[in-house]
This record gives structure tokens, C-alpha cells and sequence, in this order.
């Protein structure tokens, strides 16, 4: 069962995020990127507090340590707010797809923020092996312009890369803190932490709500990286992190380009080449690399004495 739950939320993630990428490129024609972003935390906010307040006790509800706050302000300033902000506004100047094979680079990032922070989380060979095979299909998916991704728009490229960073880092602290919220209620209270910061940025900045284009495309949009990619994505996503940690958890940004890819040919009329199938199929087996090594492991728990005396046969 505890496999099947973290397949169910790894896919579950995978799907919702990775429409945030075509939802986002086409709200971003109707909307200034930081008030996008503050709205799509208000309507997420509003909506996952509700279903926290109806479904959890009062006492699951509130924060009760130094560590509870810690996680909090990890999710709600670094993944949510700072990771968010970053994207939208690159994404102005920066197509979906490098977007996303610049935010993919969370899952390589993780390890390196994990072995600074995190004593016992560290990524064995077989789990390297299997990231950088992703990583590769990755790459084959989106198919990014060397001369593109190194020209001038390069600027706009490292604001979506510090998004993946803040990203990267803010998981590894929520790990550290160790919080004993469930992630969903941790999240609902990360929620207001987001948009009180966007909102600030987006004021600052000097963005005003006179300035959004109300037409029912950024309605369905704004709808969208509210709630499906919001509320509902953030239980997922939060989920898989509480189960299998932060290096493995951000995996789901291997998986977010081929969904933006699909998005983009069912909704922009985008095609998909021989290459992209090719992708497709590497980060597969990246991945059957990495399941590899987590159902091993299970095995091994559940059943010691079977292992244990295969590994024996072996060593006659």
C-alpha cells in the first residue's frame, strides 16, 4: 500500500504541476506575473484552508513548536512563494519548454542543498545513475537551442533557475525541521505566508489589479494554477515529500515536461517529434532505475529472512 500511495501521489503531482507551465503562458497575456502569482495563492489559500478546517481536529490545526513555524515559513516563502514568483516572471520572457527543463534541474539541485543540511539523506549511486538518465530525457523532451538558452534572453533564464533553487532549498528545510503538522495543514498555513509575500512583491513593483485583462481564457487560467495546480497539486506534491524525502519527492520535475509537453499538444496545437518519444521513454527507464532501488528496499523490510537467505545462496 505504501507504494501504491506514492505512485498514486507522484502521478498525481506530476499531472497538475506540470499544466501550471501551458496554464501559466497563457495567463500570463491577461495578467502582471507577481499579481497571477498572489492570486493563485489567494484562491489556493482559501480553498485548502477550507478543506483543512473541515477534515482535520482543532488540535491537528495548530502550530505547536519552533519546528512546526520553521516548516511553515520553509514552504510558504521558498517552494510556494519565492519558486512560484521567479517562474512566472522568467516565463514572460522564456518559452514553457525551457522553462521547464531549467526548473528540472530541482531534482539535481536537492542533493547538493540535502548533503549540506541533511545528515542522513544522501543519494546512493544507483539513485545518481538513475536522475541523470532522467535528466537526459529530460533534455530530449524539451529539446532546448544551445545558442538559445546561452543568448540574451539568458537573464530571463537564470530568474527561472533561481526559482528551481529556492525550490530545492525550501524542501531540504522543511525536511530538516522535521514538523509535526501534516503536510496538507502545513501547507494551508504555507498558503497566506505565499501570498502575503507575492503580493507585497507585486505592489512593489508597481503592478496594479487595474492592469489584468478579464477575459474567460484568464478566468480558466487563473482558475486552474488556483486550484488543480494549487490546492489540489500542493496535497500531492507536500505528500510525496512527507513519504520519501526531498531528493526523491522533487523527482515529479522530471515528469512535469513531458505533461507540459502533452498540454501543449492538446490545447496549442503543438506536435510532438520522434525525439520527444525518445525522451519519453529515457526518463522511463531513469525511473525504473530509481523504483528499482525503493522496491529493493521494501522488499528487504517486509521480507528480512527471504532476502537474507537469497543473499546467501549468492555468496556460495
Amino acid at each position: 500500500m505504501g507504494t501504491r500511495r506514492r505512485l498514486a501521489l507522484f502521478v498525481a503531482a506530476s499531472l497538475l504541476l506540470g499544466g501550471t507551465f501551458v496554464a501559466a503562458k497563457a495567463g500570463l497575456a491577461y495578467f502582471p506575473p507577481l499579481l497571477f502569482v498572489a492570486l493563485r495563492f489567494d484562491i489556493a489559500a482559501v480553498a485548502l484552508l477550507a478543506y483543512v478546517a473541515a477534515t482535520s481536529s482543532r488540535a491537528a490545526l495548530r502550530p505547536t513548536s519552533v519546528r512546526d513555524i520553521v516548516g511553515i515559513l520553509a514552504t510558504g516563502v521558498f517552494v510556494i512563494g519565492l519558486a512560484n514568483a521567479f517562474l512566472f516572471v522568467g516565463q514572460q520572457h522564456v518559452s514553457s519548454g525551457v522553462a521547464a527543463i531549467v526548473f528540472s534541474l530541482n531534482p539535481i539541485l536537492t542533493p547538493v542543498f540535502a548533503m549540506v543540511v541533511l545528515a542522513n539523506d544522501r543519494l546512493s549511486t544507483r539513485g545518481a545513475v538513475g536522475m541523470l538518465v532522467g535528466l537526459v530525457g529530460v533534455g530530449l523532451v524539451v529539446q532546448p537551442d544551445p545558442a538559445n538558452l546561452l543568448g540574451g534572453d539568458a537573464l530571463w533564464k537564470g530568474v527561472v533557475f533561481m526559482g528551481a533553487v529556492a525550490g530545492a532549498l525550501g524542501t531540504v528545510l522543511i525536511r530538516w525541521a522535521d514538523s509535526d503538522l501534516s503536510s496538507t495543514v502545513r501547507t494551508a498555513w504555507a498558503l497566506p505566508v505565499s501570498a502575503l509575500l507575492t503580493h507585497g512583491a507585486s505592489f512593489v513593483s508597481g503592478e496594479r489589479i487595474a492592469a489584468i485583462t478579464w477575459t474567460p481564457s484568464a478566468v480558466v487560467a487563473l482558475g486552474y494554477v488556483g486550484i488543480f495546480a494549487g490546492a489540489m497539486a500542493y496535497i500531492a506534491y507536500f505528500g510525496l515529500l512527507d513519504e520519501v524525502g526531498p531528493i526523491h519527492g522533487n523527482l515529479v520535475f522530471y515528469a512535469v515536461p513531458i505533461v507540459a509537453t502533452l498540454g501543449g499538444v492538446a490545447l496549442l496545437g503543438e506536435s510532438i517529434s520522434a525525439l520527444t518519444l525518445v525522451g519519453f521513454a529515457t526518463i522511463f527507464v531513469g525511473f525504473a532505475i530509481l523504483a528499482s532501488e525503493s522496491i529493493a528496499a521494501e522488499v528487504a523490510e517486509r521480507y528480512p529472512v527471504v532476502v537474507a537467505r537469497m543473499a546467501s545462496k549468492d555468496l556460495v
